[in-house]
């Protein structure tokens, strides 16, 4: 299947900020890709988050159980939001971890949080056979 494109979740008067930062939706976004040698989920907000991570470590996609305060890109010990808005936040369980890229800067990443426009279709993506 050809990779699928998906958008974040930006609240109006955050989208503003993020876009004035270099985060906005132009140089942000969630790939899914099912290439059985590359395939898997690319994500990118701006210059400020990146990470790739392979189908066979994601472990489950699943709502957020709790609201996040807070907005752009945010986290600790592998545990990281990724969002433009605090709606619809979903959390990709990874294991084994995966490396990420925070301002540049490596981290290990266990928890993805994001905040998607699209999240049921991101869910249907992920877990296509």
């Amino acid at each position: 299947m050809e990779p699928v494109e998906f958008r974040f979740r930006y609240d109006r008067w955050c989208a503003w900020l993020l876009i004035g930062l270099g985060l906005g939706p132009r140089f942000s976004g969630v790939r899914v890709d099912d290439d059985p040698v590359h395939g898997g989920i690319d994500v990118r907000m701006g210059w400020g988050f990146h990470a790739r991570i392979p189908h066979e470590r994601i472990r489950g996609v699943t709502a957020a159980e709790r609201t996040f305060i807070g907005w752009g890109v945010h986290g600790w010990r592998g545990r990281w939001l990724v969002n433009g808005s605090m709606r619809d936040v979903l959390a990709v369980e990874i294991d084994p971890p995966v490396s990420a890229r925070v301002c540049f800067v490596p981290v290990r990443l266990r928890t993805l949080l994001l905040s998607l426009a699209d999240p049921a279709a991101f869910r249907a993506a992920v877990n296509r056979p």
